[in-house]
């Protein structure tokens, strides 16, 4: 009997893991996945360098990624209910890790973009597993809120802390380590997720629909295409109006096929819950008016007040730890005064950030013109991240969970991508042909004031739409 202990014993830890462990695996995950949409940024110049891409080639770097993450995502989400969640995020955090070594050994501009878009990839297939298996093995309720504030606060972490790592390795090392870097960090976390993580699936064993895999992801991405151009193009060009409308015809199309098939990828009815329909319409919102705030700090910093890479990542570091005391303690008041109140605290919160940013100069001092506007914008990004995702998550039944956290990832990356391309064009507009400090700091003022103002916009939708508090009925 003692012998059987012994060997039972083991099994069975494997089986019941210790909940801070998934948490932990998941989340680091997450990070990965969000560090790499900022990390190459401050590298694109040594990458012009060393792989002698053009102007258009370093945009690819970044949207190559973006638009396969945000295209595969759904998909992804949905294959991780019928696969298994344990086996996608494997899966995806291997293809990740594996794109990452040939995008850092890449030799020709050609072998870094295709690298970049199998990391976006194998980003789609693991970000949804990061979510659903955290609530799998999180019951509902306060452990739950503050496991998700962990993974709201680690993938914000992520995304802050690109300019920095990116930095700091190009610094000290070379371009190539700022994709090279996740290969070990990426097996230590495969290592662990094949010994902690425990499989979860849908009840059912329906097959993938995928016709509307394929519409879903051809419409994401070539809509993401589209809005990859009005930088450069402009709104009215047809480089940007017909991907745009060819993207937005193949999701018309993949919402008729939804509504029609057995087993739909999305069923609508999701939809109709007001749970996840409103917190994924007020997470696309503040995406939209968030996500630009690091692109624009790193370009304040470097081109109008002289920073170099390393001092611009250094220069935002008070931002990224105040977004991540903001996700720690929205629980907290989560659990005094509900999600939707404590969402658009800190909506409001962010507003009163990109306000304050707005009237920035070209002589700004650090600590009242980045430091302080960015620990208020960032707070009240923590605070809004955390009820948002909770909201989402709650009102689902527990085979959509996959297919619940893709969506929300989607909504975030999507509104995220849509608002720098808006942001872009906006400050492109006010900047003009000028190139001097005075005439670019006037460019980002009028995106950081625009970005002020869609985000009270975002404040009055959640006291509208969101509900009071965390639905625990899920869909019939």
């Amino acid at each position: 009997m003692l012998e059987a202990a012994r060997t039972t014993s083991p099994a069975s830890r494997r089986a019941t893991p210790p909940t801070w462990l998934v948490v932990a695996v998941a989340c680091a995950g997450q990070f990965l996945v969000v560090l790499d949409v900022s990390v190459v940024n401050v590298a694109l110049p040594s990458m012009r360098a060393g792989l002698g891409l053009d102007a258009a080639g370093l945009q690819w770097v970044v949207n190559a990624y973006a638009i396969a993450f945000a295209g595969f995502m759904l998909l992804g989400g949905r294959a991780g209910d019928l696969y298994g969640r344990k086996r996608m995020f494997l899966v995806g955090l291997g293809l990740f890790t594996l794109a990452s070594l040939g995008g850092g050994l890449a030799q020709d501009g050609w072998q870094l973009l295709l690298a970049r878009a199998v990391q976006g990839l194998g980003a789609a297939v693991l970000a949804p597993s990061t979510l659903t298996l955290l609530t799998a093995a999180v019951p509902q309720g306060p452990a739950r809120a503050r496991a998700i504030a962990t993974w709201t606060a680690v993938g914000a972490g992520g995304g802050a802390a690109g300019g920095l790592v990116g930095g700091v390795l190009v610094d000290v090392l070379s371009w190539r380590w700022v994709l090279l870097i996740n290969v070990p960090v990426g097996a230590v976390v495969l290592a662990g997720a094949v010994r902690w993580l425990a499989e979860s699936r849908a009840g059912d064993r329906r097959r993938l629909d995928l016709p509307g895999a394929l519409l879903v992801t051809a419409g994401l991405a070539t809509l993401s295409y589209g809005i990859s151009q009005t930088e450069a193009e402009g709104w009215t060009a047809a480089a940007t109006l017909l991907p745009l409308l060819a993207g937005l015809a193949l999701i018309g199309l993949f919402l008729l096929v939804e509504a029609r098939t057995a087993a739909p990828l999305m069923p609508l009815g999701l939809l109709r819950v007001r749970s996840v329909a409103s917190a994924n319409a007020a997470m696309f919102v503040s995406g939209s008016a968030m996500f630009s705030m690091w692109y624009f700090m790193t370009l304040y910093a470097q081109n109008v007040l002289g920073y170099s890479p390393l001092e611009a990542g250094l220069a935002l570091v008070p931002s990224s730890l105040s977004v991540v005391a903001g996700s720690k303690v929205a629980p907290r008041l989560m659990r005094a005064a509900g999600p939707r109140t404590v969402a658009t605290l800190g909506t409001l919160t962010a507003a009163a950030g990109f306000g304050w940013q707005s009237t920035m100069s070209a002589h700004a001092a650090y600590v009242t013109g980045i430091m302080l506007p960015g620990v208020l914008m960032m707070l009240g990004a923590g605070l809004a991240g955390t009820p948002l995702a909770a909201l989402a998550t709650s009102g689902a039944a527990p085979g959509e969970a996959g297919l619940v956290s893709g969506l929300i990832n989607t909504s975030r990356t999507m509104g995220g991508s849509l608002g720098l391309a808006v942001m872009s064009t906006v400050a492109a507009a006010a900047t003009g042909s000028g190139h001097v400090p005075e005439a670019l700091t006037d460019g980002y003022a009028l995106a950081f004031r625009t970005s002020a103002a869609l985000l009270l916009g975002g404040a009055v939708l959640m006291l509208v739409w969101l509900p009071r508090r965390s639905s625990t009925v899920s869909r019939g």
